[in-house]
């Protein structure tokens, strides 16, 4: 199994390699487009701001290959709000893939959100053996907006899209590499799609 991460210089990458080692799985960080393009499975990870990372994404040119690829890929945390239409963080124009926006928390709750809450609603083979109401782990300001292509569903502040996924592309807003037995049965069923 050939999986690469996307090396954009945009945090959370060791411990996502970590999670793929205890997998069996060993997973390469690259921006070289044709490794990526010769890629089983590919991560877009993410820890920052929205507008810095997109301005990272364009200089290698990563924001046009990406939308592009035909293989299963996951957005994870900030990975997967790049891969939506637009962000109010920074006023950043996304990768276009999921057609949602993602707004930040109202000042009525704490933010970031920081650490544990449930996902429900479950979809597709992503979740694949996890329970309804499984804890996940996460930390942001930000969230995507519900939209059809909605596969999961956390509350804080409001009732948000923690996952989401059109054709090939994943993405999720929490951590699956932080997120215990349940986060890495997640990247498990990723590595079988």
């Amino acid at each position: 199994m050939n999986v690469v991460i996307i090396d954009y210089g945009v945090g959370n990458i060791k411990s996502i390699q970590f999670a793929f080692e205890r997998l069996g799985t060993s997973a390469i960080l690259s921006q070289d487009v044709q490794t990526i393009l010769a890629a089983d499975k590919i991560i877009l990870p993410g820890v920052g701001e929205a507008s810095s990372a997109m301005r990272k994404l364009k200089a290698t040119q990563l924001d046009q290959l990406i939308p592009k690829l035909t293989q299963p890929i996951l957005g994870i945390c900030l990975g997967m709000q790049l891969m939506c239409n637009y962000s109010e963080e920074g006023k950043t124009n996304g990768l276009k893939i999921f057609d949602t926006q993602v707004k930040r928390f109202s000042n009525a709750v704490k933010v970031p959100q920081m650490g544990w809450n449930t996902i429900t609603n479950l979809k597709t083979k992503l979740f694949n053996t996890i329970n309804a109401n499984e804890y996940m782990y996460l930390v942001h300001s930000y969230y995507a907006e519900s939209c059809s292509d909605a596969i999961a569903f956390t509350e804080y502040d409001l009732k948000y899209a923690s996952a989401l996924n059109k054709d090939n592309f994943y993405g999720v807003q929490f951590h699956p590499e932080k997120s215990g037995t349940a986060g890495e049965q997640l990247l498990k069923n990723f590595l079988q799609l």
